[in-house]
């Protein structure tokens, strides 16, 4: 694999990642699970290991785990690992235009600064 290849991939990687948070989230805020965790523990579990979307996230956060092996076996760690980072701005932004999630000046503001800090770590690469 190219060093490119391995950059796509790890993108990729951190595109699954977010897409597991959404899928949990989704599971998670099921009102079948929302009335469970009044239930108590054995309630949201048992409901929680029937879920398609958690059942779909955790696949994707495997699926994300496994491939990114390979990633660390083409990348520096100190430039594969700030790229996970980008996972925190495709969440944030999921959050918002997928799951209707507030905006807020601080969210901006720190997804500003830590697509900034990628790029400062991609520049030296």
């Amino acid at each position: 694999m190219s060093q490119l290849g391995a950059w796509g991939l790890a993108l990729f990687c951190v595109c699954l990642t977010a897409t597991a948070q959404v899928l949990l989230k989704m599971g998670m805020s099921a009102p079948a699970m929302q009335q469970a965790m009044t239930h108590g523990l054995p309630s949201v579990f048992w409901l929680a290991v029937t879920s398609p979307l958690i059942w779909g996230g955790m696949f994707c956060f495997g699926a994300s785990a496994g491939l990114w092996l390979l990633v660390l076996g083409k990348l520096e760690v100190s430039m594969a690992y700030p790229l996970i980072s980008l996972g925190v701005v495709l969440t944030t932004l999921a959050g918002i235009f997928l799951l209707g999630e507030s905006v807020s000046l601080y969210k901006i503001a720190g997804v500003a600064l830590v697509i900034a800090g990628v790029l400062v770590l991609a520049v030296k690469a």
